[in-house]
């Protein structure tokens, strides 16, 4: 997931990148564990499962003046290779301190 926010003149404020996938260790230690030589188990599950909500906080600092941002989050899957990006779903709104 790449979340963006721009001013309303397409100046980049801040980007930040996440990754949600099955952590595999082999329960000894907190390393993780690839590969068929390893006996692993999965400790903690940060994938997004299938129709279940989840929420997630991301805070970007605003330069003084700025009163409100377009934030746009794209979803992607991301192949064996990290260049193999498929995208999934984007969304873009605008974030206003103003009410």
């Amino acid at each position: 997931m790449v979340v963006t926010a721009k001013t309303a003149d397409g100046k980049e404020i801040g980007k930040e990148e996440r990754h949600y996938h099955p952590q595999a260790t082999n329960c000894r230690d907190t390393k993780e564990k690839y590969g068929a030589q390893w006996k692993t188990a999965n400790i903690r599950d940060t994938s997004i499962q299938p129709y279940k909500p989840k929420t997630e906080t991301i805070e970007f600092d605003l330069p003084e003046g700025v009163r409100s941002a377009d934030v746009t989050v794209d979803l992607f899957y991301e192949g064996v290779n990290p260049d193999n990006k498929y995208p999934i779903h984007t969304i873009t709104k605008k974030v206003s301190l103003d009410k």
